[in-house]
């Protein structure tokens, strides 16, 4: 009977848990956070929600803030994103995507309207060779690449060639790939579009109607946040375990889409403040751990770096940095970024797993510059970047909802992270 009580009481305990959890993360992927991107403020919506999350569960501000401020540049589009193909408006994102550098298709004081532009298709072959034939480009012409049918090498030659061309004139890349989304720091002065080729080749009429509005920021505040649970005592004579995930995504393409990063990165997140939950039933006796919600990783690791090169805490007191990304699935196992260059920290991931069975698989993976731990692991930080593998394939892109986020193994993850953790 007694048995029986402790199992009900630790399951409630979990199930409680999992809906803050849960809560937690379909908050982040909400509309109303605006994709945690540079429209309507959503990055800095999200950084304040986070910062009071942290507080109620416990989590301490570290020096006496949650944040950690810094600018950078960024493209944004905060407007009218419309573009018709025979009179018949297309579906943002869907059917077509604004490049992440893309200038506006009218100047910022006359744009009331759409611009018509005549769509002329650019010769391969003469392009493959220079872009020098297309200079100048009409008035009120968009140049129109088709990108497909190549090998891998021509493409990404040809790809060059339309970064030049947009340099100089509107440009229209025709694509059968799957969109993915980006950011940019940079912004051209011409439009710069990426359209379906199963909506092109539909075209009868020889222009479109582009309407689309940009906005530049020389220097956008962004902060990262920051939860500090210290350890039991005397923690400031006791060296650091830092867990973070970034919390930025990708924001708005104008007002009506925006993408969710529900899988990149809310459910990230969702696993650090799920293991903050556990650990501050139990701090650790001989870690101080500091989580941090990075802003700035979609636009170029820039918060980490940023951390990095500002730390608030010395590098070198740092055991062991975990960085979270796509939490959300887990079917097909984890992979384990910087696994062959902390041997002793893979074998004992590896031997928790082999006892606990807790994910089917976990996949080596060398250093690579894809996460917030490359700045960490380049200043001499030992760090591990952990990611799902899953049947979930949105990444980058509008479908990637709460909705799609199957938490496979969020649980048995969170379980195989909290035995790593308390093992040093």
């Amino acid at each position: 009977m007694r048995l029986l009580l402790l199992s009900c009481l630790l399951s409630v305990s979990v199930y409680g848990q999992n809906t803050l959890t849960k809560s937690f993360i379909e908050t982040l992927c909400s509309p109303a956070f605006h994709g945690r991107g540079y429209v309507n403020g959503g990055d800095s919506i999200a950084a304040t929600y986070i910062a009071e999350q942290f507080q109620k569960i416990g989590l301490k501000p570290y020096n006496g803030s949650y944040f950690q401020s810094f600018t950078f540049p960024v493209q944004s589009f905060p407007g009218v994103c419309e573009l018709k193909l025979d009179g018949q408006t297309l579906i943002p994102a869907v059917h077509f995507l604004v490049a992440p550098n893309s200038g506006p298709s009218c100047a910022e004081f006359d744009c009331q309207k759409g611009k018509s532009y005549r769509v002329v298709t650019c010769n391969v072959e003469k392009l493959y060779k220079s872009t020098a034939s297309f200079y100048p480009c009409p008035k009120n012409t968009i140049l129109t690449v088709r990108c497909f049918g190549l090998s891998s090498d021509s493409l990404k030659v040809l790809r060059t060639r339309i970064r030049e061309l947009s340099a100089f004139a509107p440009v229209m890349e025709i694509t059968q790939e799957k969109f993915t989304w980006s950011v940019s720091q940079t912004a051209n002065a011409y439009p710069f579009i990426q359209l379906q080729d199963s909506v092109f080749k539909r075209m009868s009429e020889g222009t479109i109607e582009l309407h689309l509005e940009t906005r530049f920021f020389k220097e956008h505040q962004a902060k990262n946040v920051i939860g500090y649970l210290p350890a039991k005592n005397h923690a400031h004579k006791k060296p650091f375990l830092v867990i973070t995930a970034h919390y930025d995504h990708l924001g708005r393409m104008g007002q009506a889409s925006y993408f969710p990063g529900a899988n990149d990165n809310a459910s990230g997140n969702g696993m650090i403040f799920s293991i903050a939950q556990e650990l501050l039933k139990k701090p650790l006796d001989d870690y101080n751990v500091m989580f941090i919600a990075f802003a700035g990783e979609e636009i170029g690791l820039l918060g980490s770096k940023y951390f990095v090169e500002h730390p608030l805490i010395p590098l070198k007191k740092i055991r062991f940095l975990l960085n979270m990304d796509i939490m959300g699935s887990g079917e097909e196992g984890i992979t384990c970024v910087n696994s062959s260059l902390f041997k002793d920290e893979f074998n004992r991931l590896l031997s928790i797993n082999g006892d606990g069975k807790w994910v089917s698989l976990i996949k080596p993976r060398g250093p690579a510059a894809n996460s917030d731990h490359y700045y960490f692991t380049e200043a001499g930080v030992p760090a591990f970047f952990i990611y799902t593998m899953g049947p979930n394939k949105n990444y980058h892109d509008i479908f990637d909802t709460y909705e799609a986020l199957s938490f496979a193994k969020f649980n048995e993850i969170q379980q195989l992270m909290l035995e790593f953790i308390r093992g040093f």
